[in-house]
């Protein structure tokens, strides 16, 4: 019984895959097709370029590193001395990521020479306001009566310096300097100097752009004898340099009791942006717009809650991948999952989703697909019998009798012998049951073959006698 059994289970187990072998070559084509759509799974570590120690830009990446670690995801940082060599970095593939200063790099004319660099940003992150601090000299007793410095034109002929050795952050004064016609390249001090040579007099004007928290802004916009500008042709620099955007200096912000400073002041500030290389794996720009959000998304003296991350600085075209972030947010099984849970689903749906519009019709047909081959066993033996029984009704020859018989045996003995699975097992009993209907045709007409033989040599004899 349980030799039986395991043979019925064999024989299905054949029928099956006989069945099925081209459902498995259809949906095995799909799957190797669809493979070519999903992308690797993302690296566990990538690198950052950011400004040198100590700067705004270095400490952000910590902060990134920190939020990726949790992640899986290790964020290596990599010091540089500005803008434009990390652009370099991202351009020879030493780095994946960087933060770059709006007006570090200039826009191309063709918007497709951008993309040929591939480099792509994820937006802008925080504003980097631009702060021209100069010497007040009615508070040190001067002679000449004390105009308030609006215009970057007024520092032509006077002592300039830049209080960062940043190369982006040089590069974008020296462009607004030969905007005004000045020329001549200013000189670089170290931030913690830049007070003293104002207060001394060893430069007449000095550029910084930092955080309005940082120590020496802090420090600058309190110093006697200094004075912040005001840029009065804010919204021209804006027309001309889409990079840079207005902010103000509201009136009484530093001191309110001295009311420092005495009116609102308008300053010019470029934003960061987070430039990335374009084959950095989607998942982790995702990761890195979610850290952002979270790194620079509160309010601040310059920005409202929810501001930042943003397009705002057009140089380079916006990753694909951050337009998406931008307009629907996170993905949606990385805001309930774990990052590498989700992106192991999200990699194994558009894996499976077209294999599995394969499979689903493919499997409505499959059983009847599997009953008609197994059934088919059946039906060959079906012609035969009914070939047999037409030529019994319709051309019974009595010679041929023991052919006949002989014929039926061997289509009963084949029925017998078919190995069907146990659900189509009435199969062979239904044949086996109309054999034995034809074989009672048989009889039927041999009786009909000796009846009409009979009556004929009855009517022989009575003629003979009547004759």
């Amino acid at each position: 019984m349980i030799t039986r059994k395991i043979k019925d289970r064999l024989l299905s187990l054949r029928d099956l895959v006989a069945t099925a072998w081209w459902i498995i070559l259809i949906v095995g084509i799909g799957f190797v097709v669809a493979y070519q759509f999903v992308k690797p799974a993302p690296p566990s570590r990538i690198v950052i370029s950011t400004g040198g120690k100590g700067s705004p830009y270095q400490y952000f990446a910590k902060r990134y590193a920190a939020i990726l670690e949790k992640s899986g995801i290790t964020l290596e940082i990599q010091p540089s001395s500005g803008s434009l060599e990390s652009v370099d970095r991202l351009k020879s593939g030493e780095a994946d990521i960087a933060f770059v200063s709006g007006g570090a790099i200039e826009a191309p004319d063709d918007p497709e020479t951008a993309a040929s660099d591939d480099l792509y940003s994820l937006g802008s992150v925080f504003y980097e306001p631009i702060w021209v601090f100069y010497r007040n000299t009615a508070q040190q007793k001067s002679a000449v009566p004390f105009v308030p410095l609006t215009r970057l034109a007024d520092l032509r002929g006077k002592r300039i310096a830049i209080a960062q050795e940043d190369s982006g952050i040089r590069q974008l004064i020296q462009r607004l300097l030969e905007a005004n016609e000045i020329k001549g390249a200013p000189q670089t001090l170290a931030s913690a100097d830049v007070v003293s040579a104002l207060q001394k007099g060893s430069v007449d004007a000095a550029f910084i752009i930092a955080p309005e928290r940082s120590p020496v802004i802090r420090a600058l916009l309190r110093a006697p004898g200094v004075q912040v500008m005001s840029f009065a042709q804010a919204s021209a620099y804006q027309r001309r340099f889409p990079f840079l955007t207005r902010l103000t200096l509201p009136q009484g912000a530093v001191d309110l009791v001295r009311n420092h400073p005495p009116r609102d002041t308008w300053l010019l500030a470029p934003t960061a942006s987070l430039i990335v290389r374009g084959d950095l794996h989607p998942a982790l720009q995702n990761l890195l717009l979610q850290a952002a959000s979270k790194v620079h998304g509160g309010n601040g003296f310059f920005q409202s809650a929810g501001e930042f991350p943003a397009y705002m600085d057009e140089t380079l075209p916006l990753s694909p991948e951050a337009a998406r972030y931008y307009k629907s947010g996170p993905p949606f099984l990385q805001r309930y999952l774990p990052f590498w849970l989700a992106v192991l689903i999200e990699r194994l749906v558009v894996l499976l989703v077209p294999v599995i519009a394969l499979l689903i019709p493919l499997l409505r047909f499959a059983p009847a697909i599997y009953s008609w081959r197994v059934r088919a066993k059946v039906f060959r033996s079906y012609g035969e019998l009914r070939y047999l029984e037409e030529e019994i009704r319709h051309n019974f020859d009595p010679a041929e009798e023991a052919s006949y018989r002989q014929r039926l045996d061997a289509i009963d003995e084949t029925a017998g012998a078919l190995n069907l699975p146990l659900g189509f097992s009435d199969l062979i009993y239904t044949l086996r049951e109309h054999v034995d209907l034809v074989r009672q045709e048989l009889s039927k007409q041999r009786a009909k073959q000796r009846d009409e033989a009979s009556a004929t040599e009855a009517s022989a004899t009575e003629a003979s006698a009547t004759a």
